[in-house]
Protein backbone atom coordinates (compact mmCIF):
# COMPACT_ATOMS: atom_id res chain seq x y z
CA UNK A 1 0.00 0.00 0.00
CA UNK A 2 1.06 3.51 -0.94
CA UNK A 3 0.65 7.16 -0.01
CA UNK A 4 -0.69 6.20 3.81
CA UNK A 5 -2.15 9.22 5.36
CA UNK A 6 -4.36 9.81 8.36
CA UNK A 7 -7.43 10.76 9.03
CA UNK A 8 -9.57 11.34 12.19
CA UNK A 9 -13.60 11.76 12.20
CA UNK A 10 -16.78 10.53 12.34
CA UNK A 11 -16.73 7.42 9.97
CA UNK A 12 -20.15 7.25 7.37
CA UNK A 13 -20.58 3.73 5.79
CA UNK A 14 -21.86 4.94 2.29
CA UNK A 15 -22.57 1.75 0.84
CA UNK A 16 -21.69 -2.09 0.63
CA UNK A 17 -19.94 -3.50 -2.48
CA UNK A 18 -19.89 -6.57 -4.15
CA UNK A 19 -18.47 -9.54 -2.00
CA UNK A 20 -15.33 -10.69 -2.61
CA UNK A 21 -14.75 -14.59 -4.77
CA UNK A 22 -14.26 -15.84 -1.13
CA UNK A 23 -17.96 -14.00 0.22
CA UNK A 24 -16.59 -11.61 2.46
CA UNK A 25 -18.18 -8.57 2.64
CA UNK A 26 -16.98 -5.41 1.57
CA UNK A 27 -18.11 -1.49 2.29
CA UNK A 28 -17.24 2.13 0.82
CA UNK A 29 -17.24 4.37 3.49
CA UNK A 30 -16.25 8.42 3.94
CA UNK A 31 -14.38 9.68 6.75
CA UNK A 32 -13.27 13.18 7.30
CA UNK A 33 -14.41 14.11 3.49
CA UNK A 34 -12.22 11.81 2.15
CA UNK A 35 -14.00 8.65 0.02
CA UNK A 36 -12.44 4.86 1.09
CA UNK A 37 -13.44 1.29 0.85
CA UNK A 38 -11.96 -1.89 2.66
CA UNK A 39 -9.75 -4.31 0.79
CA UNK A 40 -10.44 -7.69 -0.82
CA UNK A 41 -11.11 -9.86 2.02
CA UNK A 42 -10.11 -7.77 4.94
CA UNK A 43 -10.32 -8.43 8.88
CA UNK A 44 -11.50 -4.74 8.55
CA UNK A 45 -15.00 -5.88 6.41
CA UNK A 46 -16.26 -7.30 9.79
CA UNK A 47 -15.41 -4.58 12.25
CA UNK A 48 -16.03 -1.40 10.33
CA UNK A 49 -19.93 -1.89 10.62
CA UNK A 50 -18.82 -1.36 14.27
CA UNK A 51 -17.62 2.15 13.95
CA UNK A 52 -20.48 3.37 11.69
CA UNK A 53 -21.41 7.03 13.12
CA UNK A 54 -18.48 6.94 16.07
CA UNK A 55 -15.08 8.83 15.67
CA UNK A 56 -12.53 6.81 14.76
CA UNK A 57 -8.91 7.26 13.44
CA UNK A 58 -8.15 5.77 10.34
CA UNK A 59 -5.00 5.41 8.01
CA UNK A 60 -5.68 4.80 4.10
CA UNK A 61 -3.50 4.22 1.20
CA UNK A 62 -3.31 3.76 -2.41
CA UNK A 63 -3.93 -0.19 -3.63
CA UNK A 64 -4.51 -0.68 -7.07
CA UNK A 65 -5.20 2.81 -7.68
CA UNK A 66 -8.29 3.19 -5.12
CA UNK A 67 -8.62 4.88 -1.59
CA UNK A 68 -8.23 1.71 0.43
CA UNK A 69 -8.99 1.23 4.28
CA UNK A 70 -5.28 0.35 6.17
CA UNK A 71 -5.85 0.74 10.05
CA UNK A 72 -8.65 2.18 12.01
CA UNK A 73 -8.44 3.07 15.73
CA UNK A 74 -11.86 4.17 17.94
CA UNK A 75 -11.89 7.64 19.21
CA UNK A 76 -11.06 6.58 22.91
CA UNK A 77 -8.19 3.84 22.20
CA UNK A 78 -5.42 6.27 21.49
Amino acid sequence: MKNITTHTGILTITGRLPRSTNGNPRYAFCIDGVNAQTEVDSDYSYELPNYDGKTVTVTIGTHYGAATLNTIIKGDEK
